[in-house]
């Protein structure tokens, strides 16, 4: 079992890009520098999509800029298609996060490509991010259930990291974006993944709609995950997802790992505290259990 996590904070990106009110350029990129702060030594700033269809990311160039560079934090930028790559590689990112999707439905809804389709498109955006010395990451999307389409073939997800891996990705990520998976579930496609892209890690995404994603996050980590998403606050969904409610909170995993004997290289107290102040930026109570009762 893996001893030590690599964290990587999604609250900028997917923790907002659902919300319908609108965040301050200001407030992003002091969510982003508080998640710094607080030891994530990886950010999604965020997505380089369509304007008109996420208006919450409209202001993806001047987050980057603002935000500037951060010592010893790895800045990532997500992708759709090769526009959007283009985009971030000219902002300066350090990092492209390509999507593929384990459905049809679901691809056609969320980026208007097949499962196919969206697999050729992230090898030619990690191609893209290599050929300009900067490197790149795969998430795989509805790895666990769709929501139009229902339950997914976990031997097409294998054969879809098994060759998203030989186009040089430094991870394969598993998410479940609509928060249907269960631990055993979990257990079984993060081994079976692993075994194909080994040596690269398995990165996994959970959300905590049916209130399993704390559960799975954990049943990752036993079977060999060394990779973890979370989202200060557990904020998060996806607007092509209906139903989708937040990420697993990045304090609660923090939390949870650490009593545990995982390290995660995080400061729990500063979570904390950047999950009440976004509380405070977002006029609600964030799902996170953490920011309701503290740190012991």
């Amino acid at each position: 079992m893996t001893r030590r996590i690599e964290f990587v904070e999604v609250g900028p990106r997917d923790g907002l890009q659902n919300e319908t009110t609108l965040i301050s350029t200001a407030d992003k990129v002091e969510l982003i520098r508080r998640a710094a702060a607080a030891g994530a030594g990886r950010i999604e700033l965020t997505s380089f999509v369509n304007p008109r269809k996420v208006p919450q990311m409209a202001d993806a160039e001047d987050v980057v800029v603002q935000v500037g560079a951060l010592e010893g934090v790895t800045r990532i930028g997500l992708v759709l298609n090769e526009r959007g790559a283009e985009r971030a590689l000219a902002c300066g990112l350090d990092q492209l996060g390509a999507v593929a999707v384990a459905s049809d439905a679901f691809g056609i809804r969320n980026q208007g490509q097949t499962s196919e389709q969206s697999v050729e498109v992230s090898e030619r955006i990690i191609a893209m991010a290599r050929a300009v010395g900067k490197t790149a990451q795969v998430t795989i999307a509805v790895a666990f259930g769709c929501p139009f389409g229902g339950d997914v073939d976990p031997a097409h997800v294998v054969a879809m990291a098994a060759r998203l891996a030989k186009a040089g990705p430094v991870e394969i990520a598993l998410a479940d974006t609509i928060g249907v998976a269960v631990p055993p579930q979990v257990s079984a496609l993060v081994a079976a993944v692993r075994e194909v892209i080994a040596p690269l890690p398995v990165r996994v995404h959970f959300h905590n709609t049916r209130g399993t994603g704390i559960a799975n996050v954990w049943a990752a980590v036993e079977a060999g995950a060394s990779v973890v998403d979370g989202s200060i606050g557990g904020l998060g969904g996806c607007p092509f997802a209906p139903g989708a409610a937040g990420n697993v909170a990045s304090e609660d995993v923090a939390w949870m790992l650490e009593r545990s004997g995982v390290e995660t290289g995080l400061d729990l107290g500063k979570l904390i505290e950047a999950s009440r102040w976004l509380g405070k930026v977002m006029d609600k109570e964030m799902p996170s259990m953490l920011a309701k009762v503290g740190q012991k």
